[in-house]
């Protein structure tokens, strides 16, 4: 590109800045901010710390969006002005080069738009289920366990672990993470689906190749009141021995909480408290959440989804396919994003898939 080309891509996107600014409702988060922070000097504020931390994890994410738009917009008023004046070929390539920059980050902040949704801020339950087929498919959940930490551990989120179940001889049977970070649910929303691997099987003495399927579904964790009426009718309550990392009561005690809501088929579980009656409550916490989100309109088409181990995990269901043999790829089906480079992929390296689904 020439110097005229890029004084003109400049002036272009100093003027679509203001657009996108009145789409992420920035003048908003703005008033949010100073009301976040007014918060504080409350009298028995901190005498809630759930409250305190609920308000401090959204003023932190709404400060992070602000100041990225700020430090874009003095990125890009510096970059105008040095393109104005009269310079070196030496000169030049620099002001090229921080044009890239300032496309990308341009990009980045036009993706923040599609994070609107009235959930998208919230931390993120994330459930992974292993499909029929045992050792495989164990093995396969487990790959996309890591997968998802790996993502995570890069990108600044935090998770825990709720609940484990750990497959017969490697692998796991379900997994469930509660994320927080930076609009966790906006971001892994479009994971949920079925996830198919392609591959020779390492547990195959004849080195064949199977085909293995583990479902991923992504929810919201619900932090404000939610009024759903729960008849104890509904449930069925089951108590077990946790399974995987923990603390000394771990395999020894009937701590962990499997609940199942019966009028929708929803199965909701708990490991990670010490005891039974706190793991009781984050249960049915997570069912309340569910049973929300189906209330809404747009999540309808979601119920099955939602209905966790009775997720369709079958062939021709998946919405991504990692295949590792005869050839190597990466291709998601709704948004015909891909990559050659799997094992890039399995490390962590999702962020493109992400944001393609966001584009949609």
């Amino acid at each position: 590109m020439n110097k005229s080309e890029i004084t003109e891509k400049l002036l272009y996107i100093k003027e679509e800045i203001v657009s996108l600014k009145n789409k992420m409702n920035f003048d908003y988060k703005l008033s949010r901010v100073k009301e976040l922070e007014n918060m504080q000097s409350v009298e028995g504020f901190w005498n809630n710390p759930e409250n305190a931390k609920e308000v401090l994890s959204e003023l932190k994410n709404l400060n992070q969006e602000l100041k990225n738009v700020f430090n874009f917009e003095e990125k890009l008023n510096t970059l105008i002005e040095m393109i104005g004046l009269d310079l070196s070929d030496e000169d030049f390539t620099l002001i090229k080069e921080e044009y890239d920059i300032v496309n990308k980050d341009f990009e980045k902040i036009k993706l923040n738009t599609f994070l609107n949704g009235e959930f998208d801020s919230s931390s993120a339950y994330v459930e992974i289920h292993s499909g029929a087929g045992g050792t495989e498919s164990n093995d396969w959940a487990s790959m996309l366990y890591r997968m998802y930490t790996k993502f995570f551990e890069r990108n600044g989120y935090t998770y825990e672990i709720i609940n484990e179940q750990e497959g017969e001889e490697v692998g796991l049977k379900g997994i469930t993470l509660l994320v927080k970070g930076y609009y966790p649910f906006g971001y892994l929303k479009g994971e949920t689906g079925v996830h198919r691997l392609v591959r020779i099987s390492p547990f195959d003495s004849n080195s064949r190749r199977h085909t293995s399927f583990a479902s991923v579904l992504i929810t919201p964790e619900i932090k404000k009141n939610i009024n759903i009426d729960i008849k104890d009718s509904d449930l069925k309550i089951d108590v077990y021995h946790s399974s995987g990392a923990g603390g000394q009561s771990v395999n020894t005690t009937d701590s962990a909480v499997r609940i199942t809501h019966l009028p929708s088929g929803i199965v909701v579980s708990c490991q990670i408290e010490r005891s039974q009656v706190q793991n009781k409550e984050k249960a049915m916490e997570m069912l309340r959440n569910k049973l929300y989100i189906l209330q809404i309109k747009e999540f309808n088409d979601k119920l099955s989804d939602l209905k966790g181990d009775v997720m369709d995990v079958n062939f021709g269901s998946a919405i991504r396919s990692y295949v590792l043999c005869p050839y190597t790829l990466v291709k998601d089906v709704r948004t015909n994003c891909e990559t050659s480079n799997v094992e890039k992929v399995l490390d962590g390296d999702i962020l493109e898939f992400l944001e393609s689904y966001l584009k949609l």
